[in-house]
């Protein structure tokens, strides 16, 4: 099984869904012969796009990852290159655990 991310026109992900994977790229012609939009696929194991797809991720061509939005951290979090996951470097602010 794939995992494929649905792109708006924003690059933000507005659905996750699973598609076959029995041979190359046939859930993502499925779901755009049945579903039709723009498909990202993603993983759960970080092996492509850096980080699984949730919904209000933006899909970041240049860097070719799946970047969650900010959390409530504001103008502190910087983006860590590496992971495409934020940080924050303040230690005034407590790390919330989701």
């Amino acid at each position: 099984m794939s995992h494929w991310a649905e792109l708006d026109k924003d690059n933000k992900v507005i659905r996750v869904t699973v598609g076959d994977n029995k041979e190359p790229d046939e859930g993502y012609q499925w779901l755009i012969d049945n579903l039709g939009g723009t498909w990202v696929k993603t993983s759960y194991n970080g092996t492509i796009r850096k980080n699984f797809a949730g919904i209000g991720f933006t899909y970041d061509e240049g860097r070719d990852a799946f970047i969650p939005p900010k959390s409530n951290c504001h103008d502190d979090e910087i983006l860590d290159e590496l992971t495409c996951l934020w940080v924050c470097n303040n230690s005034e602010h407590p790390t919330e655990i989701i």
